[in-house]
C-alpha cells in the first residue's frame, strides 16, 4: 500500500509493506497550495509513478487533500471516533492508475460548544495507539497545534492552539519583528525566560508587549528575541492545554526540534512527556487502511 499525507505546504508518501514497515519515503514541497489548477491527479502520479509501475494498487491519503481547498471534499467525522470508524468512513477518489481512497478529517467541540476540526492529526493518533494504551493525551505540535484527549483507544476531543502562526505573524508583521534579528539559532536561556513568564499573571496580551519593552530597556537582545517569544506563546499554550487535566504524561507526535520546545515546556508545567517517531502518520495509514475495503 502506498499511504501519502499530502498537507497544506508538505507531501510525504510512504511505499507500505504488509507488516506495516516503511520500505521507501517520499517528501518534498508539494503540498496542496502548491498544486496549481486543480492537478492533484497529476501531481500525485507524478511523485509515485515508479511505485505504481512496481504493482502498487492501494493508496490512501490523509490530510488538506481532504479540505475544502484540496482533491476533494471529505465531511467531518464527528467524535468520538477510532480507527475503526476512520476505516469505514474513507471515501474514494478518482484516479486511473490505482484505488485511492481518502482518510476524512474529525470534528469535535470545545467546552463551550465552539467548533474544532482536525485533517490529518487524527492519522497520526491512530499511528501512536499501540503505543499510549486505551487513554492518555496527545499533543501534536505545528503551525496549528492540537492537543487530543484519548479514552477507549477513540479520540474522544481535541482543541487547536494557533501558536506557529501567530509567532510567524508576530515576528513577519508587527512591530515585535523589529526587536529580533534574523535566523539566529535557538537561544535555550531566552526560551525557559519566556516560558517563566508565561506563568506570571498578567495574560498573554501583556506579556507580548514585554518583547518590545524588554528590547528597549535592553533586558532582552535582539538575538534572544525570537527565542523568549517562542517560550511566551508556546508556555501559554502548554499552560491552558493542562488546565484541568490530571494527567501526569503528555505524549508527543511531530517534527523533533519543535516537540523538543514543547517537551521543555511541558515538563517545565510540572509534566512528564513521551516523544513518538515523525513516521507517525505512515502507522496510522497502515493500521486505517487494514480496516478499509478496498473492493
Amino acid at each position: 500500500m502506498i499511504g501519502i499525507d499530502w498537507g497544506t505546504t508538505g507531501f510525504r508518501a510512504y511505499r507500505i509493506a504488509a507488516d506495516g514497515a516503511v520500505r521507501e519515503r517520499r517528501a518534498g514541497a508539494r503540498g496542496i497550495m502548491a498544486v496549481a489548477d486543480g492537478r492533484f491527479a497529476d501531481t500525485l502520479r507524478e511523485e509515485i509513478g515508479p511505485w505504481l509501475a512496481a504493482g502498487e494498487e492501494r493508496v490512501l491519503l490523509c490530510g488538506m487533500i481532504g479540505s475544502r481547498q484540496g482533491w476533494v471534499e471529505a465531511p467531518y467525522l464527528p467524535c468520538p471516533a477510532g480507527v475503526d470508524e476512520l476505516a469505514t468512513r474513507l471515501m474514494d477518489v478518482p484516479f486511473d492508475w490505482a484505488r485511492v481512497k481518502l482518510v476524512p478529517g474529525l470534528l469535535g467541540a470545545d467546552a463551550t460548544g465552539v467548533a474544532e476540526v482536525m485533517r490529518g492529526e487524527e492519522t497520526q493518533v491512530a499511528g501512536i495507539l499501540g503505543a499510549i494504551g486505551e487513554a492518555g493525551l496527545v499533543c501534536l505540535p505545528g503551525t496549528h497545534a492540537k492537543w487530543v484527549r484519548l479514552a477507549d483507544s477513540r479520540i474522544m476531543s481535541f482543541a487547536t492552539h494557533m501558536t506557529g502562526e501567530v509567532f510567524g505573524a508576530l515576528r513577519g508583521h508587527t512591530i515585535l519583528g523589529r526587536t529580533m534579528a534574523r535566523d539566529n539559532a535557538h537561544d535555550p536561556a531566552a526560551f525557559a525566560e519566556g516560558l517563566a513568564r508565561a506563568a506570571q499573571e498578567g495574560g498573554l496580551l501583556h506579556h507580548l508587549f514585554g518583547v518590545r519593552s524588554r528590547n528597549l530597556t535592553r533586558s532582552l537582545t535582539e538575538a534572544a528575541g525570537a527565542s523568549y517569544l517562542s517560550g511566551l506563546l508556546i508556555g501559554h499554550e502548554v499552560q491552558a492545554a493542562l488546565a484541568g487535566a490530571t494527567d501526569r504524561v503528555v505524549h508527543l507526535v511531530g517534527a523533533a526540534e519543535l516537540s523538543g520546545l514543547y517537551a521543555t515546556a511541558i515538563r517545565a508545567a510540572g509534566r512528564d512527556t513521551v516523544r513518538h517517531g515523525e513516521d507517525a502518520s505512515a502507522a496510522g495509514l497502515h493500521r486505517i487502511g487494514l480496516g478499509a475495503d478496498w473492493r
